[in-house]
Order: structure tokens, then C-alpha cells, then sequence
């Protein structure tokens, strides 16, 4: 869930909420996230958006739960893309698949090592490299918005607090429109 604060026409201020979820891999928990779909939408959240594993391990998932969202809500999902293990024609089939199905939202992110914790992250040899260039193929391919991941405490993979601050300034230069973070405990950072 990400949140931001914005005045309204009245000078109060509105929360801007989003919701994360996954795409169910049983009946059961499709059924659960259809319940939770129809309980959260009342709050009507800035978006949702629907994550995508790692090495696209749930992309049929996230494709067929976003498909759904656009056909059946009157929610705006977001759905999450990465570019590990990917080659860039593969990448490319899966922005035109969310195209086709009417998503005008990506959270485009580089995405983690398909070894998981302690992998060391490489590029496919044909994929994008990164979030910036990922983000740049999406702009390239879709007239989509794009939120991006930006990190207050520094990324893991990160030689620097100032190389996130770069790769950041990367991802808004490639036509990124919003920049989400995950949770974090120190809000100095996040203000810097």
C-alpha cells in the first residue's frame, strides 16, 4: 500500500491510497481476492495494482487479474512488470498484452535476481538493463503512466545512497510519472 497527501477543493487534505495484490494461484484465494477487491473498492483508492514474480513467474496471473480488474471494476489497475529473464521482444508481448487489455498503468521495476536473497542481479543478455531503460521501452511501446520504485533507505544492490538518487533521476528522465516506496522506518530519509 503507498499513500501521499493532497489537498482538495476544500483545503482539507485527502489521503491517496493504493492497494497491492497478488494474483491468486488457487480458486480459493481467487475467491478471496475478489472479496477483497469489492470491500476495498468503496475506499476508492488512486489505483491497484497487481504484482508480477519474479522472472515473470506469475505473468499469466497478473495479466488475467488486471484483465479482470479493467473488465469488471471501476478500479484502475497498475500492473507490476520486470525485466528479469526477459528478453526485450518478451518484455515488449507483455506491454502490448496489457495494451490490448485496456491497463493504462505500469509499475515497471528491474525486478529481483530469480535466485532470490544473496543473487547477484544480471541483465538478460537481449532484456533492458534496468528500471530506466525498462521504463524507457514501456513509453516507447504504450502511452501508459509508470510508477517506478525509488528507494529512501538505500537498495540493497546500491553502491550509494546517490546512485539510487541517480537511478531515480534515470527512471523520470525515461517518462516515469510517479515513484512509489516500500515501507520504511526513518521518515528523514524519506523527506531527503
Amino acid at each position: 500500500m503507498s499513500s501521499a497527501f493532497r489537498p482538495s477543493r476544500h483545503g482539507a487534505r485527502r489521503i491517496r491510497v493504493s492497494f497491492e495484490f497478488f494474483p491468486p494461484k488457487t480458486p480459493e484465494m481467487e475467491a478471496t481476492l475478489w472479496a477483497s477487491v469489492e470491500r476495498l473498492a468503496p475506499l476508492s483508492p488512486n489505483f491497484v495494482s497487481v504484482t508480477y514474480g519474479a522472472g515473470g513467474s506469475t505473468r499469466e496471473r497478473t495479466h488475467n487479474t488486471v484483465a479482470r480488474i479493467v473488465r469488471e471494476t471501476s478500479l484502475r489497475p497498475a500492473a507490476h512488470l520486470t525485466c528479469v529473464a526477459a528478453s526485450r521482444p518478451e518484455v515488449n508481448e507483455v506491454i502490448e498484452s496489457y495494451w490490448d487489455a485496456g491497463v493504462r498503468h505500469i509499475v515497471a521495476l528491474r525486478g529481483d535476481p530469480v535466485g532470490g536473497v544473496g543473487e547477484k542481479y544480471a541483465p538478460h543478455p537481449d532484456g533492458y538493463r534496468n528500471g530506466a531503460d525498462l521504463v524507457g521501452g514501456i513509453k516507447r511501446i504504450a502511452d501508459v503512466e509508470v510508477s517506478v520504485s525509488a528507494y529512501p533507505e538505500k537498495h540493497p544492490d546500491s553502491t550509494s545512497v546517490g546512485a539510487d538518487i541517480d537511478m531515480l533521476a534515470a527512471k523520470v528522465d525515461a517518462g516515469a510519472s510517479r515513484a512509489i516506496t516500500q515501507f520504511l522506518f526513518e521518515n528523514d530519509l524519506y523527506f531527503r
